[in-house]
């Protein structure tokens, strides 16, 4: 407990003020009524029955004089109350003291007083030194716990950096292999459609056209590993992030994104598409302000959900959009519904991871 060695070193002194007195009743009475009035205040937590206690305690010096020896007490109690005032009952009790009363309670009194205000600014002091270091503590605490924020962010950031770099370099390779490796076997293949054409010879008619099967596979292995690398590059994320900035100010948009970045590039084109003509759809027709768009990953199944609050009780007619959606879902394997009602319209989408 906070100041009970020092209440022990003030009680010692009162206790020499109390035992040099004539009579024995009454000073180990006083004594031990002040003792427990001090252990009191220690325990109480509030500060107004605190203050209370020790009033009363002050109070009673002036009933009964003798307990003047249990002021360094009083006073030790007050000054941690920062209400020293509390005292100021015990000075008409000096007045009244008369016999038995003599020059070492007079002394231990006066000892007691000076030990209680040396006692009192010692403890302020180290609870003061305890609070600075406290806070020191919690400012270091919080400047961690920010640098460790901060740098989260930026490996974050630089994660993303790289992975957009990444994405970048593969559009480039896929479409460097277009652009060249395309054409050249695009032209090879008509060389040979057209030696085969103009070919009289029959030994060279069974290579020409293995030649040009050759090429034929070789050109629908290198388109595959194009869309590959392309479909791969997407990052689903951003393009959704992009569809949304083209929103502006009119729309609210919550977005609950839960995909993993390997997931299929099927996947991505369908959704990205999905998304752009949903978000299109709703500034045409939507007389709401809040859109949200739930992306999510399940165990077996993709799921996508476009929802925003404008009022809609029925689809009038099924445009080229609304077809558009549901003919790339299908062609993936997916399901899609479009919902309207009083709240708005909701477009949902599930696509089995089986079937990708």
């Amino acid at each position: 407990m906070d100041g009970l060695s020092e209440k022990i070193i003030l009680s010692l002194i009162c206790l020499v003020g109390f035992s040099t007195l004539d009579s024995t009743a009454a000073p180990v009475g006083a004594f031990l009524v002040y003792f427990c009035i001090s252990a009191a205040v220690m325990l109480i937590p509030h500060r107004i029955p605190r203050a209370a206690l020790i009033a009363a305690g002050a109070g009673l010096t002036i009933l009964f004089p003798v307990s003047l020896c249990a002021l360094p007490l009083l006073l030790y109690d007050a000054l941690c109350e920062k209400k020293w005032w509390l005292v100021l009952p015990t000075v008409p009790a000096f007045s009244a003291v008369k016999e038995g009363f003599g020059e070492i309670q007079y002394l231990s009194i006066a000892i007691g007083a000076a030990a209680a205000v040396l006692l009192y600014r010692r403890i302020t002091a180290l609870t003061g030194q305890v609070e600075r270091l406290t806070d020191l503590r919690d400012t270091v605490t919080e400047r961690n716990m920010i640098l460790t924020d901060r740098n989260l962010k930026m490996a974050q950031m630089q994660d993303y950096e790289i992975h957009l770099a990444t994405m970048k370099e593969r559009n480039r390779i896929a479409r460097e292999i277009h652009d060249n490796v395309g054409h050249m076997l695009t032209r090879a293949l008509l060389q040979a459609g057209a030696l085969n054409v103009i070919n009289q010879d029959d030994r060279l008619r069974e290579p020409l056209l293995g030649l040009k099967d050759t090429l034929g596979t070789a050109m629908t292995s290198m388109r595959e590993s194009v869309h590959t690398l392309h479909d791969d590059s997407i990052d689903l994320k951003k393009v959704i992030e992009d569809s949304i900035r083209t929103l502006g100010a009119r729309f609210t948009v919550r977005l609950d994104y839960d995909i993993s970045k390997n997931a299929p590039g099927s996947i991505k084109l369908c959704m990205a598409g999905v998304i752009k003509e949903g978000l299109s759809n709703a500034v045409k027709h939507s007389s709401g302000d809040r859109i949200e768009i739930i992306v999510r990953e399940h165990p077996a199944f993709y799921q996508l959900v476009i929802e925003d609050n404008g009022c809609c009780k029925e689809i009038a007619e099924t445009g080229i959009g609304l077809e558009n959606m549901t003919d790339r879902v299908k062609s993936i394997g997916g399901q899609i519904s479009f919902t309207p009602s009083d709240k708005g319209f909701r477009i949902f989408v599930s696509v089995p991871r089986e079937k990708l």
